[in-house]
C-alpha cells in the first residue's frame, strides 16, 4: 500500500513538474519574426487604430489619470487586479520592453520577464491577433509620452496570488494561435470574426466564466453575468436575448457605431465599450463585425433560470400597481403602448432586453438611469433620470415585472429582495 501512495504521488509530482515546465519555458509562435515597416507613420496610426478596437484605454488608464499609465483596479471574484502602466516609461512602464517582449504578452501571456500574467488581461483574445497588428500596437505604445506612475501590486487572495498556479489554469484553459481565416466565409465575415474574437474581447463579458475565471469555450458568447459590475450581458446566440441573426444589418452597424438604432439601444458597461472603441472603428471594420454576429447559429435556449414565482392573485396586485407606477412615471417618454419614440426613447414592447429570463438590467436601469454614449452618430443622447433615490425595493419591482408582462411582452416577475441586490451603484 505504501509503495502505491508514493508511485501516485510521485506521479502527480512528476505530472506538475511536467506542466510548470512547459508552460515555463514552451513560447509556441515566438520565432514569428517581426514584419518590416516601410511607413513608421503609418504603423502608428495603424496603432492608434488597434488600441482603441482593443478599447484599451478602458482597462489602462484611472479615473483621472494619465492615459494608458495604468492603475485602474479591476475587481475579480479572487480579489483585486490593477491594469499596468503601458506607456514608455523605462522605470515603469515599458520602456525597455522590445517589440518580441510585446508581442510575447499578447500571444503567450507572458511578460517580460517570463512570469504568467493574469487571465484579466485578455491574451487569450489576444493570441488571435497578427505579428504585424501586434507589432503596430507596441509602435504606438512606445510614441506615447512616458509617465512615471509605478504599476500598484495586485491584491489577491490566497492561494491565486501564486502565479506559479497559472501554469495549471494555462494548460487547462489556454491556448495560443492566431486567428486562422475560414474558407467558407467571405472576407467580410472572417474580418469580423477576426475583430470580435481578438482584439474586441467579446466573450470577456457576453460568455458566463467558470470558478477559476474561465471563459465557458463551448457556449461562447452564449450571454454571462459581469456581477463586479452588477450588469448582465446578453447572450449573442440566443433568439430569445440579444440574437442578432433577425435583425437589418444596418441597424446592427448602427448600434455598434452610434449605441442607438430602431431595434435596441445600448447602456451600462456597453456605453463604455461603444465610447471608447466601437465609434472609432471604420464603416468596413462596423460590417464586418455586423456580418459576423449576424452569422451566429441562433438558439431558443434559455441562458437563465426563473427567480421568482407568484400566484394568479398575487400577478393581478402586481401588475395593478405597476401599471400606476409605469403610467406616472414612464408613460410620457416611452408612451402608453410601450412603443417609445425611437431612437430617443427606446421601445420597451417586444425589447428583448427587457424580456430575457435575467431581470437585471432593467432593474439597473430603473434605479440608476443611464445614457447611451455620446457619439458622432448620436452626440446629445437622451437620458434616463435614476428612480432609485424615489422608489423603494417593492415599487421597481412592481413596475419591472408590469414592463415585462405587457404589450405582449412574457417574462418572469421581478421580487423586491432582487431590487435590493442590486440597488448598489456599481463602482470602478
Amino acid at each position: 500500500m505504501k509503495r502505491i501512495i508514493v508511485f501516485v504521488v510521485a506521479a502527480i509530482l512528476v505530472t506538475l513538474a511536467a506542466v510548470i515546465g512547459i508552460q515555463t519555458f514552451y513560447d509556441p509562435g515566438s520565432s514569428e519574426p517581426a514584419v518590416a515597416v516601410a511607413d513608421t507613420a503609418q504603423q502608428l496610426a495603424r496603432g492608434d487604430y488597434l488600441a482603441r478596437a482593443g478599447d484599451c484605454l478602458a482597462c489602462h488608464t484611472k479615473r483621472g489619470g494619465a492615459m494608458f499609465a495604468g492603475g485602474r483596479v479591476i475587481p475579480t471574484p479572487f480579489g483585486n487586479l490593477y491594469s499596468p502602466n503601458l506607456t514608455p516609461d523605462v522605470a515603469t512602464g515599458i520602456g525597455n520592453w522590445s517589440a518580441n517582449d510585446f508581442w510575447r504578452a499578447m500571444h503567450n501571456g507572458k511578460s517580460k520577464d517570463g512570469r504568467f500574467l493574469y487571465p484579466a488581461f485578455p491574451y487569450t483574445n489576444y493570441t488571435r491577433i497578427t505579428r504585424a497588428d501586434a507589432d503596430a500596437l507596441f509602435a504606438y505604445f512606445k510614441s506615447l509620452p512616458a509617465v512615471r506612475q509605478p504599476n500598484k501590486a495586485h491584491e489577491l487572495r490566497f492561494p491565486y496570488n501564486q502565479r506559479i498556479l497559472l501554469a495549471g489554469w494555462r494548460a487547462l484553459y489556454f491556448r495560443s494561435g492566431v486567428y486562422q481565416p475560414d474558407a467558407n466565409h467571405t472576407a467580410e465575415w472572417n474580418r469580423g470574426a477576426y475583430l470580435v474574437q481578438g482584439l474586441g474581447h467579446c466573450n470577456a463579458c457576453h460568455t458566463n466564466r467558470n470558478t477559476l475565471g474561465a471563459s465557458e469555450q463551448d457556449i461562447d458568447l452564449a450571454g454571462g453575468l459581469i456581477p463586479i459590475l452588477g450588469w448582465y450581458a446578453p447572450s449573442l446566440t440566443s433568439d430569445t436575448e440579444a440574437g442578432l441573426g433577425d435583425w437589418d444589418k444596418q441597424h446592427i452597424v448602427d448600434l455598434l457605431k452610434s449605441g442607438v438604432s430602431p431595434r435596441g439601444t445600448v447602456f451600462g458597461p456597453m456605453a463604455e465599450v461603444v465610447s471608447h472603441s466601437l465609434q472609432h472603428l471604420s464603416d468596413q471594420d462596423v460590417n464586418a463585425m455586423a456580418e459576423y454576429l449576424k452569422s451566429l447559429l441562433q438558439t431558443s435556449t434559455p441562458p437563465a433560470t426563473i427567480e421568482m414565482e407568484v400566484s394568479a392573485s398575487q400577478t393581478f396586485e402586481i401588475l395593478a400597481r405597476g401599471a400606476r407606477l409605469y403610467r406616472d412615471r414612464c408613460s410620457d417618454c416611452h408612451q402608453k403602448n410601450g412603443k417609445g419614440l425611437p431612437p430617443a426613447y427606446p421601445p420597451l414592447a417586444g425589447n428583448r432586453a427587457i424580456t430575457m429570463l435575467s431581470s437585471i438590467n432593467p432593474i439597473r436601469m430603473v434605479l440608476n438611469g443611464g445614457y447611451p454614449p455620446s457619439t458622432a452618430g448620436n452626440p446629445r443622447p437622451y437620458g434616463m433620470q435614476p428612480f432609485g433615490p424615489t422608489m423603494s425595493d417593492a415599487d421597481v419591482a412592481d413596475v419591472v415585472s408590469y414592463i415585462r408582462n405587457s404589450w405582449g411582452n412574457k417574462a418572469p416577475m421581478v421580487s423586491p429582495v432582487q431590487v435590493s441586490r442590486y440597488r448598489a451603484v456599481p463602482v470602478e
